[in-house]
């Protein structure tokens, strides 16, 4: 069976995880990167350990606390490398795995920083999720989650949505969901007969 592996990305706010589930609901099987780092996370999770080993301080209650990452890594730049280097290695071993387990033609990688982690070259097509930057903002501070300070900081680590939606072979914009929902249709409908004519 030709299988085609679909990446997901964009940025904050832009309507990836509803977008994500779209391609779910419409039979595709769904990798989540931060589904899998919760996992890994967890206690008993495969990351557990060797946080412990390095930033015994990040382990609370037998699972990785992500409150105590955000200080360590707001204290030390370094330890967001060190993290990188344990998390990596096995967020791709999950992904890996998902790859192998699963039987579907269409399996859709939602990974937020896909460009940012040269995941793109594993694809074989990316959809970038785009709205206008007032939009994102607005979605984004609804939430109640984080100040509008904390939402520039992260928009401002993550690669431009300009340049996202250039490099991807197709762009969702998630103005309204029926238009997001029947752009999703568009591009299986297309995935579907590239597989076919493989």
């Amino acid at each position: 069976m030709t299988v085609f592996r679909l990446g997901l990305t964009g940025s904050i706010g832009m309507g990836k995880s509803t977008t994500a589930k779209m391609f779910a609901d419409a039979g595709c099987a769904l990798w989540d990167a931060d589904a899998a780092v919760h996992r890994l996370y967890a206690e008993g999770g495969a990351a557990v350990e060797p946080i412990r080993k390095v930033l015994p301080t990040a382990i609370v209650d037998g699972a990785v606390s992500r409150d105590v990452l955000k200080q360590l890594i707001a204290q030390n730049k370094d330890v967001l490398r060190v993290l990188e280097d344990i998390v990596h290695p096995l967020v791709a071993e999950d992904r890996a795995d998902f790859a192998e387990r699963v039987e579907a033609k269409i399996l859709v990688f939602d990974i937020p920083l896909l460009f940012e982690s040269n995941g793109h070259k594993e694809v074989d097509a990316v959809v970038c999720v785009s709205v206008s930057p007032d939009l994102q903002k607005k979605r984004v501070l609804a939430r109640g989650t984080m100040s509008e300070a904390q939402f520039e900081r992260i928009r401002a680590r993550q690669m431009p949505n300009d340049q996202k939606c250039a490099r991807s072979d197709y762009v969702v914009s998630t103005d309204t969901l029926d238009h997001a929902r029947a752009q999703v249709d568009a591009i299986i409908a297309e995935i579907k007969e590239r597989i076919a004519d493989a």
